[in-house]
């Protein structure tokens, strides 16, 4: 297992981890199996979504806003509900597979990192097993 530090600079952005998870497998020599990357934090999560347009990850960041607005009455006293709720929705953990030593993602996929309480050091952990998937 490795650890990926992740250094945010806004409340909340997408951080596209793709090739830093992609650097892991080659240092792990993983040719054929499963890669499994975890964040360990209550207002961040893992999504895999298009890398190709970034309009796609502000689309996203938008469409959680809306759903989830900073002005409501939470309850939680740190004020980061709003963070909580989001890492919940988008989860903390995501798998791929590996063939030939490569992430297999369709073409226009990537793994983002998704901060909703930043700017903030991070951690993402991720680690791979060697069998066939």
């Amino acid at each position: 297992m490795e650890t990926v530090e992740i250094r945010s600079i806004s409340r909340v952005e997408f951080i596209d981890i793709t090739d830093r998870v992609q650097g892991v497998i080659e240092r792990l020599d993983v040719s054929d199996g499963v890669c499994y990357v975890y964040v360990p934090h209550t207002t961040a999560g893992l999504t895999v979504n298009e890398n190709a347009d970034p309009s796609v990850q502000e689309d996203v960041i938008t469409a959680l806003e809306r759903i989830i607005p900073r002005d409501q009455a939470y309850r939680h006293g740190e004020g980061n509900s709003p963070a909580h709720i989001k890492a919940s929705i988008m989860g903390s953990s995501v798998v791929v597979f590996v063939r030939s030593n490569r992430l297999v993602l369709g073409t226009w996929q990537g793994i983002y990192f998704c901060e909703f309480d930043g700017p903030r050091n991070r951690r993402v952990y991720v680690t791979a097993v060697e069998g066939r998937p």
